[in-house]
C-alpha cells in the first residue's frame, strides 16, 4: 500500500488508460509534463496548516449567534503546494495567450499589454467605489472621455456606462425604452426578435416583462423585412436586432427596418456585440438605432472573463437619453467633470432616469483598458480593426467552404465570423465529434449549434488579431478534421485522445453534476 506523503495525499496506482495518450502507464499517473492533478482535499489535510498564527485573544463575537459549531473541514496547504496546484491546473486550460480562440460571436482576441500596463497604474488600479467623489477626479475624466468616444464612434446622443456586461446592457436599453413608452402613456407589450439575433435578446425582453415574437430570416440569412413590416403595430414596443447578425452577415435593410419601426411608434434596439466588425466604418446612430450595448471585451479588447468584471455600456438616441440610468458623468462649462446622481440629477435636467443598473458607476479596469485601446489605435487604427476582422473571417470562410458546408456563403462577404454546418458529414458523426477532434489538434472548439437557424452550426470568429500564419495553421487543422468527418472516421467519436481527460458524458454532466467532494474515508 502506498504511504501518504507529507501533505497527506496518497499516490495511488494509475488507472488504466486514464486518457487515451499512447505509452505505458506511470507510477505517478503523470505523463511527462502532462501532470495528473488531485483535488485540494486530496493534497492537503484538515489537521495541517501552511501558516502559523497565534491563538486569537478573547473578545465578543460579532457573528450574532451565527458561529459554526463544527470545523469547516477545509484542507491545509503550504504556499508551495497551493501555488503548484493552481499552476498545474492552469497548464490544462486553453487561453488566448496560447493560441487562436475560434469561438464565434464571443470575440476572443488578444488583450494588448499596453492596456494592462495602464490599468495597473496608481490611481486607476487602486481606486475604490466607496471613495469620496472629490478624491477621484481622474477616474471621472477617464469615464467621461471613454463615454465621449463611444458616442462619437456610434453616432448616438448619450451613453449609460454602468451596465456590467452585454446582457446587462440589453436590459438597460429595454428599460430605457419602457420608460420612454410609459412617459408618453403608451402601453405596448410585444418585442420582436429576428431569428438571426443573439440568444440573450429574447431572454432580456421576457425578463423585462414583454411578450416575445420571432421574425423569420430570409434564405440568405438576413431579416425578412416584409415579414417584419407585416407584424408591426400599436402593440410593438421595440425590435431587438443584432447587426452584424449571428449568421455573420450585415443587415443591408437596417435603415429601412428602423424607419418602419419608428413609423409604427416603436424603438430599435441593436445588439452591439458584433460592433468590432463595423467600428470606424458604420455608425449605428446613422441607421436609426435607438439603443445599443457595446461589449468592451469584444470591440475594445478588455479581458473576456478572467481579467475582472465585464462592461457593457449602452449608447442611446436623443429620444431615449433622458431616460438613461444614473449615475453618469457630465462636464460643466468650467471644464470640470462631475458625477450626476439622484441628489443632483435635477441640476443637469435628468429627472426622467428610470433608476440605477448597479450600486456604483462601473468598472475602472475595463474603462481604462478600453480608452487606452481607442487612443492607441486612433481613427485609422480602429477602422483597420474592422477591416482586418472582416478580412480574416472571409479568409476562413473561403478557405474552408469546399470541405465544410457554408449555408450563407453565397449571401456575399461575411463580416466578423464565418458560419458552417454539419451537412455532408458521414452518418453517425456530428458537429460535437468534429469539435472534440479539434481539441486533439490543439485548438479550443468553435461555437457549436448556434445560431439555431443552421443545423449543426459551427461559428468561427478569427478576430483581427490573428496573423495569416496563425490562420493557415488553424485552417489546416479544421480541414483535416472536416475531411475525417466526411470520410466517416469512427475514432472521432471517442475524441479527444490527447487531452488530460477523455470526453465527458455531457448529458450526465449537465443533469447530474458532481459538485461536492466526499471524503472516501467517511463513507
Amino acid at each position: 500500500m502506498n504511504a501518504p506523503n507529507q501533505s497527506g495525499w496518497k499516490p495511488g496506482t494509475p488507472v488504466q488508460d486514464h486518457n487515451a495518450m499512447s505509452g505505458p502507464d506511470t507510477v505517478t499517473g503523470n505523463r511527462a509534463l502532462m501532470l495528473e492533478e488531485p483535488l485540494l482535499f486530496e493534497i492537503g489535510h484538515v489537521e495541517t496548516t501552511g501558516v502559523d498564527l497565534p491563538e486569537p485573544s478573547g473578545g465578543a463575537s460579532r457573528l450574532g449567534g451565527m458561529e459554526r459549531e463544527a470545523a469547516i473541514g477545509l484542507p491545509g496547504l503550504s504556499e508551495p503546494e497551493t501555488v503548484r496546484h493552481y499552476t498545474r491546473l492552469s497548464r490544462q486550460n486553453y487561453a488566448i495567450d496560447l493560441g487562436l480562440f475560434p469561438l464565434g460571436s464571443c470575440t476572443m482576441k488578444h488583450n494588448p499589454r499596453l492596456n494592462e500596463k495602464v490599468a495597473r497604474m496608481p490611481g486607476f488600479a487602486d481606486v475604490h467605489p466607496l471613495q469620496p467623489v472629490q478624491t477621484v477626479p481622474g477616474a471621472l475624466e477617464v469615464i467621461n472621455e471613454l463615454a465621449h468616444w463611444l458616442i462619437e464612434l456610434t453616432g448616438m446622443h448619450g451613453v449609460a456606462m454602468s451596465p456590467k456586461a452585454g446582457a446587462h446592457g440589453e436590459l438597460c436599453g429595454i428599460l430605457c425604452i419602457r420608460a420612454a413608452l410609459e412617459a408618453r402613456g403608451d402601453a405596448r407589450k410585444v418585442v420582436l426578435v429576428p431569428e438571426s439575433a443573439h440568444g440573450t435578446n429574447p431572454a432580456t425582453a421576457a425578463f423585462a416583462g414583454y411578450e416575445v415574437e420571432d421574425i423569420p430570416a430570409t434564405p440568405e440569412g438576413r431579416v425578412d423585412l416584409e415579414a417584419l413590416k407585416a407584424r408591426l403595430g400599436p402593440d410593438v414596443a421595440a425590435v431587438m436586432i443584432t447587426n452584424p447578425n449571428t449568421c455573420g452577415l450585415f443587415e443591408r435593410d437596417m435603415k429601412a427596418i428602423s424607419d418602419a419601426v419608428h413609423a409604427a411608434g416603436g424603438f430599435v434596439y441593436c445588439d452591439g456585440a458584433n460592433f468590432n466588425a463595423i467600428v470606424g466604418k458604420v455608425r449605428p446612430g446613422d441607421l436609426g438605432v435607438d439603443a445599443m450595448h457595446i461589449n468592451l471585451h469584444k470591440t475594445f479588447s478588455t479581458p473576456h472573463g478572467g481579467g475582472g468584471p465585464g462592461s457593457g455600456p449602452v449608447v442611446l438616441s436623443e429620444a431615449l437619453s433622458p431616460f438613461g440610468p444614473l449615475p453618469f458623468t457630465a462636464r460643466t462649462a468650467d471644464g470640470v467633470v462631475h458625477l450626476v446622481e439622484e441628489e443632483n440629477a435635477a441640476d443637469y435636467g435628468h429627472v426622467q432616469a428610470f433608476g440605477r443598473m448597479t450600486a456604483f458607476h462601473g468598472q475602472m479596469g475595463m474603462f481604462t483598458r478600453a480608452l487606452t485601446y481607442i487612443l492607441s489605435h486612433g481613427a485609422d487604427g480602429l477602422k483597420q480593426v474592422a477591416e482586418d476582422a472582416v478580412l480574416n473571417a472571409n479568409y476562413i470562410l473561403r478557405s474552408l467552404e469546399d470541405v465544410l458546408d457554408a449555408p450563407f456563403g453565397p449571401s456575399g462577404p461575411c463580416m466578423h465570423e464565418a458560419l458552417f454546418s454539419d451537412d455532408g458529414f458521414a452518418e453517425g458523426l456530428s458537429t460535437l465529434d468534429l469539435a472534440k477532434a479539434l481539441i486533439d489538434e490543439g485548438y479550443h472548439p468553435m461555437t457549436m449549434y448556434f445560431p439555431l437557424v443552421v443545423h449543426g452550426a459551427m461559428l468561427v470568429e478569427p478576430t483581427e488579431t490573428e496573423s495569416k500564419a496563425a490562420l493557415d495553421q488553424f485552417i489546416m487543422a479544421l480541414r483535416s478534421v472536416a475531411e475525417r468527418a466526411k470520410a466517416g472516421d469512427e475514432t472521432m467519436k471517442t475524441a479527444p485522445h490527447y487531452a488530460p481527460r477523455r470526453r465527458l458524458d455531457e448529458t450526465q454532466a449537465a443533469r447530474k453534476p458532481v459538485l461536492a467532494w466526499n471524503d472516501p474515508n467517511m463513507a
